[in-house]
């Protein structure tokens, strides 16, 4: 009897968090880590999955070992600051690892890049907003996989890309990221990535999970297909 999938589903996702986390803290070089991540996605029982993390974990148990670590809690901050202005002129800005995002930061983006790293980020209850004005520049967001945002952006003969599956919540305790501006000749993008991951391999992790998904939605009755939530 094949496995079920959505044990396989969740297992995957729960070693790919675990490796993740061991190339953040330096147990994984980035060829490992890569090697392993093709590994997970190509995996196709829970024992191929549970020997790629066995050497990194041996003396946990497996019922703990790979509980994936809940991530973007809402942090109250006395000292983050409720406004921040940064402009970005013919340079390049990175803002990574740990850092405290003010309630509104208003960035402006000209002949430039920036981009705004959240996976280690601080963020306060409620509301965060970054309104954006990117012209003739480059601006990327990199969320976490359970941050909720909210993206409202027009563009301008501009390249607006948006690959982040968390839709806005309603929970005042809970961080929900804003994104509002404009782009006019630059690009904007968003996108999703676990702990240690590299853009190619989030490329790659999100082409197989859309191969995934179309792949469970065939094996349902005709009828019983479930609505692909995914923002486009």
């Amino acid at each position: 009897m094949a496995e079920s999938l959505v044990a396989l589903r969740d297992r995957r996702e729960q070693v790919i968090l675990r490796l993740s986390e061991c190339y953040a803290t330096d147990v994984l070089d980035v060829d490992e880590l890569e090697r392993r991540l093709d590994g997970a996605h190509g995996a196709h029982t829970v024992a191929e999955l549970d020997a790629l993390v066995a050497d990194l974990a041996p003396s946990a148990p497996a019922s703990t070992a790979l509980v994936p670590v809940q991530r973007s809690l809402a942090v109250h901050d006395p000292h983050r600051l409720e406004h921040k202005k940064q402009r970005v002129w013919l340079s390049a800005v990175e803002k990574r690892g740990a850092w405290s995002v003010p309630r509104h930061l208003d960035l402006g983006v000209f002949w430039g890049s920036a981009e705004l790293d959240f996976r280690g980020a601080s963020l306060a209850p409620g509301i965060t907003t970054i309104e954006v004005s990117v012209t003739m520049g480059n601006l990327e967001v990199i969320l976490p996989p359970d941050l909720a945002v909210d993206v409202d952006v027009s563009s301008l003969a501009a390249s607006v890309e948006e690959r982040h599956r968390v839709p806005p919540q309603h929970d005042p305790e809970r961080p929900l990221l804003r994104i509002t501006g404009k782009v006019r000749f630059g690009n904007l993008e968003i996108s999703t990535r676990l702990s240690g991951e590299s853009d190619r391999a989030a490329r790659r992790r999100e082409r197989r999970e859309r191969k995934q998904l179309r792949g469970m939605q065939k094996a349902l009755p005709a009828g019983e297909h479930e609505p692909d939530k995914r923002r486009s």
